[in-house]
């Protein structure tokens, strides 16, 4: 999409928030404020022009003074009736072509939708316009502000309470057992295994695991001779002294003790054969089909088993019961941490140049279609909206908006009618008049 740049000079003073958005009461009183000022203007030449009609013949600039305020009377009076004539009856008299907007209510929910459609829709404006946006600076700065960080970590912290209260914990706790047993089934049984015991084996762990067996069993042997001179005794002949069944469980037992220790050797081949059998069992469970398929029979069986479905749907409980007791004690280190993470994202945002360009575009790809496709519709939706407002609704909603600037009319008519009657008075001395 080509960006299209504007020039400078035509680019207008940038708007502030509270410049866009006002109360009603504010712009009723803007309004008032305007309406005094203009009405006193008016007052103001009417008081001019009777102590103008009263001043001494040696004022000679009093007949000038006069014109000037006389024509300033009739140019505010014109823009006066002009702009009431907006919006109601002057006086409440039937003139025609008075009360516009009323009279014309119907025409103007249609002709305000079709004018946005057209000219603040339209696909040449709306690229212009979204090209000069940069959203993902705009959120990167305000994300980059701790203030406003911690704004949206705080009002996070207070609404999660609510919504976990108001959400439908049965569906909840259905969903997370689907979300989980998705999960699981996703994940191919025997090439994740593979995977764990690689790492582990590679750290250590599978030796550490062979001298923690050896210390079990050498323990277990410890604590169980006597058991196993009396199984020796039980299965020898009774013809055999006992002094030699003793005698053959000692050796039975010593060559046990022997071996176990010969093992703690790092180099004792027996190691290398677990180490050899282990990295077999590793490259089997990764690449064996066979292994691929016994390792999804075991996973569907458990996933079978009653005792995993119940579990997965008490974890929406477990999870819930964590929440609802760690945010109270831990709020201020959730919200630094919120915070610190938003302030991290904003800076991500914005260091890129090349990446918040191609945010940016992407961003106004999703606008442009989102928007452009539903003009009509949102044109239909203005005339809807205008044309279920009742007249008076209509009136006051309008010269609330504009209503301030109309009277920036009567102001300037005053003036300028005041001027061109001074020149119009100023030139007919000069001729003669």
């Amino acid at each position: 999409m080509t960006e299209l740049a504007r020039p400078a000079a035509a680019e207008a003073a940038p708007l502030v928030y509270s410049d866009l958005i006002k109360t009603q009461a504010e712009q009723r009183a803007e309004l008032r404020r305007m309406r005094t000022i203009a009405t006193m203007l008016l007052v103001l030449m009417a008081a001019i022009y009777l102590l103008m009609r009263r001043a001494p013949p040696s004022w000679a600039w009093a007949p000038y003074l006069g014109a000037f305020a006389e024509a300033g009377m009739v140019g505010a009076c014109a823009d006066w009736f002009a702009v009431v004539a907006l919006f109601r009856r002057p006086l409440g008299l039937p003139i025609p072509h008075t009360a516009v907007v009323p009279e014309n209510k119907r025409r103007i929910g249609p002709a305000l939708g079709r004018f946005i459609t057209n000219n603040f829709l339209s696909p040449r404006v709306a690229i212009a316009r979204l090209s000069s946006v940069d959203a993902v600076g705009l959120a990167a700065r305000w994300l980059e502000n701790e203030r406003n960080a911690r704004a949206i970590a705080a009002g996070a912290g207070r609404i999660i309470p609510y919504a976990l209260d108001l959400a439908p914990k049965a569906a909840i706790e259905e969903w997370v057992a689907f979300a989980a047993r998705r999960g699981i089934e996703a994940v191919p049984a025997a090439p994740l295994a593979s995977r764990g015991l690689a790492i582990l084996w590679a750290q250590g762990a599978g030796q550490t695991l062979l001298d923690q067996g050896l210390d079990f069993v050498e323990g277990a042997l410890e604590r169980n001779k006597a058991t196993i001179v009396r199984h020796v005794s039980q299965k020898s002949s009774r013809w055999i002294p006992k002094w030699v069944d003793d005698m053959i469980a000692a050796k039975v037992i010593n060559g046990l003790a022997g071996t176990l220790k010969e093992m703690r050797d790092p180099d004792h081949p027996w190691r290398d054969e677990a180490n050899a059998l282990i990295e077999k069992w590793i490259h089997d469970l990764a690449h064996d089909p066979e292994m691929r398929a016994r390792g999804e029979a075991l996973k569907q069986e458990i996933l079978a088993n009653p005792v995993f479905a119940e579990q997965a749907r008490g974890l929406w409980e477990q999870l819930e019961a964590a929440l609802r007791d760690d945010l109270p004690r831990r709020a201020e280190a959730i919200v630094a941490w919120l915070a610190a993470s938003a302030g991290a994202l904003g800076r991500w945002l914005e260091e890129d140049e090349a990446r918040r360009a191609r945010i940016n575009r992407r961003l106004r790809l999703l606008a442009l279609r989102a928007i452009l496709p539903r003009r009509a519709e949102i044109g239909a939706y203005i005339a809807a909206v205008v044309d279920h407002w009742d007249t008076a609704t209509l009136v006051n909603r309008l010269e609330l908006q504009v209503g301030k600037d109309l009277q920036y009319i009567r102001i300037n008519g005053t003036l300028v009618g005041g001027l061109v009657g001074l020149l119009i008075f100023t030139l007919s001395r000069a001729f003669g008049g």
